[in-house]
């Protein structure tokens, strides 16, 4: 079952990354990035908590922190 954090949770977590984990954002979002092509945010959070010994709370907040940044990317338009 997968838990969503209140918007205010989600944000004190993001906050509090740095100093709990000794990385900043990015860095776990290139971890993401570079990890296996898992689809499913609970089985990204996993792996991510798995992997790097993280608490599933942190790691949630990281992949959907990830996943809301991803999404509001803008895509450039090819040209014509």
């Amino acid at each position: 079952m997968s838990v969503t954090h209140s918007p205010e949770t989600h944000a004190l977590l993001i906050a509090r990354i740095p100093s709990v984990t000794g990385r900043e954002l990015h860095e776990w979002f290139d971890q993401l990035e570079k990890g296996p092509g898992l689809a499913r945010c609970s089985e990204r959070t996993n792996w991510l908590a798995d992997e790097h010994n993280l608490s599933h709370g942190y790691a949630q907040a990281i992949v959907q922190e990830f996943d809301r940044r991803r999404r509001n990317r803008t895509v450039p338009l090819p040209r014509r």
